[in-house]
């Protein structure tokens, strides 16, 4: 009964009654989970075993088959949870993409966005399971959250990210790991998996392709970017981790035996399963050509520490040819029962073997799915992703007062489109609750005209008379211009910074047709766009980066704009967003130099990590460092007053930041080491208290070591030294570690 509170044990009784027998232990809720695990494991044949971790097989390769003589149902592996009930049939409400919800820099409304997902997840699980659909998507185990660093600019699949830090990556991670998975005491309501593990941030397939692709790193690198927010997931308690495609120094992440049994399990003490990504294991042969046959293949994946194949629908699949490496004695039963231990682990705690009456995650029903409260939290995080990236001579927020009788022009190709608002991995809502920009702003005071100029991102058909017309006499322009599924997404990089198509030549007509009146351009993109021009000319008053905010988008944008009542834009870059191409190293090249903020070169960035504006200005005052010596095993406590001094509420994203002043290997030039997003009104002030953890200032010397010395702490809303930055100041103080290096693990 361990594990069990008072709560469950009152509702267990009452669940089973009195003197309740099960036909096998396993499916007894009473007794503790090893047992329970060990009897179910312990009564399955080989065959059964193999085409479990096949997910059928030559059965078709899912779900993962049932086991009648068991009372065993069958089990679909696949679900994708980024941001919503993404792929499943039906409904579900759409949250903003994840490199949007990062630039929120809230963990807190990242975990309520995970769990109001799997909500979702849950509720039509329950109905799939009860109308006997266990087609793909229709399970409760989470291909999410996505955790490779966004290290390039170029790379396809930068929105499914929490951008280029590892350490907000790995705190956010945290927050949708717990959200995904609940607070229940004994059952969780959707199973997270962390992906792609790992060294894994492109190419797509620009210039190679990523299904042969060989990712040389620095075991430093490795360790101090790629890994970091990986161990914070199995700390979080993730039921699951993904193996990606590419090599790893001439290795396949689904058959490196460092990577998923050494470091994953050995050294973090991962007791959950490893999934292939789709096909990986079998590419493992047919794109690395790291072995000769299929049956080497399972030898080499299993071995390594792969529990589950994910195939492209093979039904000759590679881990079908575990039964003939049991003969031969290249796998061993021991090896293949462990393999499956952590599969049905994670259906015991998911609660498909308790009576439904004892989990009150069985109770969901499709009521649940696209709730009022779940499309307001779209909005809330739609509005709280944005990132203010200019607004010269205060031309935002608009006066609403100022709007009636007037005409606002919204144009471009994301003006009136909903299918570029989304990215990928994308929930599908009812379309009456999905507001394009143009939508949203019909919603204000003021006659809307609308020209989209071209009819799709990549703006190749482009008509000037359209824009024009639209936006000549306007009192407002509003553009809309990105990027979309059409230009950067799963297995498509992008070529260059540019704005795609005609997308330059339209704003830049809308500027000329508004003629001195406020323009506003807002960005839907998730890769950083070279918006050099908009920038810096004085006919663009407001740049907004809006990511792909998904079905709330309209709604969004006009409390933005307005500045109403917690709509004042406190989003912070997520990722560098560099001055030109000359800044954007090789893909395929996996160095860290010249790499994200942490290795960034000497000249300045268009827009720097952690940057973004708001109406209202903040200062900085008290920077408090103690102790200002302390041993290496120590934390630093910090406490720092940030004040509102303008005239408006707001929120302010506070950023600390950690600089190695005599380090002994390679480091960041600073490290972002604490953050937190707090809400102060006009004129208010907060005295706010961080911790940074002795692990925190560890560099890899190898092992992990802590060392002497004296280090830096800066403390402010932006990062140190930008030339790009906001009205506030940023504070800094030193402070000394004493006595001798030692390693991380003897503190």
């Amino acid at each position: 009964m361990a594990g069990l509170g008072a709560a469950a044990l009152l509702l267990l009784s009452a669940a089973l009654g009195c003197g309740q027998s099960f036909p096998f232990p396993f499916l007894d809720p009473a007794l503790p989970w090893p047992r329970r695990l060990d009897d179910l494991v312990g009564r399955l044949t080989p065959a059964e075993m193999v085409l479990q971790v096949a997910r059928g097989g030559a059965l078709g390769n899912g779900p993962a088959p049932p086991i009648p003589r068991l009372g065993i149902g069958p089990y679909n592996w696949n679900t994708e949870c980024l941001r919503g009930d993404a792929e499943a049939p039906g409904w579900a409400t759409a949250f903003p993409q994840a490199l949007g919800l990062a630039a929120s820099f809230s963990p807190e409304l990242v975990y309520r966005v995970a769990n109001a997902t799997a909500t979702e997840v849950r509720a039509k699980h329950n109905h799939f399971a009860a109308t006997g659909r266990y087609e793909d998507h229709t399970g409760l185990s989470c291909f999410s959250p996505v955790l490779n660093i966004m290290r390039h600019p170029l790379w396809g699949r930068n929105q499914e990210t929490y951008g280029e830090d590892p350490f907000l990556t790995a705190e956010l991670a945290t927050s949708f790991v717990q959200g995904l998975q609940g607070q229940h005491p004994r059952y969780i309501k959707a199973s997270a998996g962390c992906k792609h593990f790992s060294v894994h941030g492109g190419p797509e397939n620009i210039p190679v392709s990523r299904l042969s692709f060989d990712a040389k790193v620095l075991e430093r690198d490795w360790r101090m970017t790629f890994l970091p927010q990986f161990q914070a997931c199995a700390r979080a308690g993730s039921y699951s981790f993904m193996c990606s495609y590419n090599r790893i120094n001439g290795v396949p992440a689904c058959a490196n035996k460092k990577l998923l049994t050494d470091i994953l399990r050995g050294e973090w003490g991962f007791e959950g399963y490893v999934v292939s990504d789709e096909g990986a294991v079998e590419l493992i042969m047919l794109g690395h050509h790291y072995t000769r046959s299929f049956l080497e293949t399972a030898v080499a994946a299993v071995n390594a520490g792969c529990n589950l194949e994910l195939s492209y629908g093979l039904k000759n699949n590679v881990f079908m040819h575990i039964t003939e490496a049991l003969a031969t004695g290249n796998i061993t039963l021991e090896t293949l029962r462990a393999r499956v231990r952590p599969l049905f682990y994670t259906r015991l705690r998911l609660g498909e073997f308790d009576p439904p009456a004892m989990n009150p995650y069985s109770a969901l029903d499709l009521s649940a799915v696209q709730s009022p409260a779940h499309r307001a939290l779209a909005l809330e995080a739609a509005v709280k992703s944005f990132v203010l990236l200019k607004n010269a001579g205060d031309t935002l927020p608009l006066r609403a007062q100022d709007l009636r009788g007037r005409r606002i022009a919204v144009v471009g190709p994301f003006a009136d489109n909903p299918k570029v608002l989304f990215g990928d991995y994308a929930p599908v809502p009812e379309p009456q609750y999905i507001y394009t920009p143009r939508r949203g702003l019909e919603t204000l005071p003021a006659t809307i005209s609308f020209a989209a100029g071209c009819g799709e991102p990549r703006c190749q058909q482009y008509s000037p008379a359209e824009v024009e017309g639209a936006a000549r006499g306007a009192d407002v322009v509003v553009v809309c211009l990105g990027t979309g599924t059409d230009v950067e997404t799963e297995a498509k990089d992008r070529e260059d910074l540019s704005l795609p198509g005609h997308q330059l030549e339209l704003l830049q007509d809308a500027v000329r047709a508004a003629a001195g009146r406020p323009v506003v351009l807002l960005l839907f993109n998730a890769g950083p766009l070279d918006v050099s021009w908009a920038q810096g000319h004085d006919g663009v008053g407001a740049i907004l980066a809006c990511f792909f905010p998904a079905q709330a988008a309209g709604l969004a944008i006009a409390r933005v704009l307005l500045g109403e009542e917690g709509a004042n834009p406190a989003g912070r870059l997520p990722a560098t967003w560099p001055a030109g191409m000359h800044q954007v190293p090789p893909m395929e090249n996996y160095t860290m130099a010249g790499r994200t903020y942490r290795y960034y070169g000497q000249e300045a960035p268009l827009y720097p990590f952690g940057y973004g504006l708001s109406y209202t200005t903040f200062r900085y005052q008290e920077l408090v460092l103690s102790p200002a010596a302390l041993p290496a095993c120590a934390n630093l406590s910090v406490s720092v007053v940030v004040q509102n001094t303008g005239r408006r509420d707001g929120e302010e994203v506070v950023q600390l930041y950690l600089r190695w002043e005599q380090p002994s290997v390679p480091v960041p030039r600073w490290q972002l080491v604490a953050f937190r997003r707090v809400a102060l009104p006009a004129g208010r002030a907060a005295k706010l208290a961080f911790q940074v953890t002795a692990a925190q200032r560890a560099v890899w010397a190898p092992p992990w070591r802590l060392e002497p010395g004296a280090f830096t702490l800066f403390a402010g809303g932006q990062q140190p030294g930008q030339e790009t930055c906001t009205a506030s100041e940023v504070l800094s103080g030193r402070f000394r570690v004493t006595g001798a290096a030692r390693p991380l693990s003897r503190c």
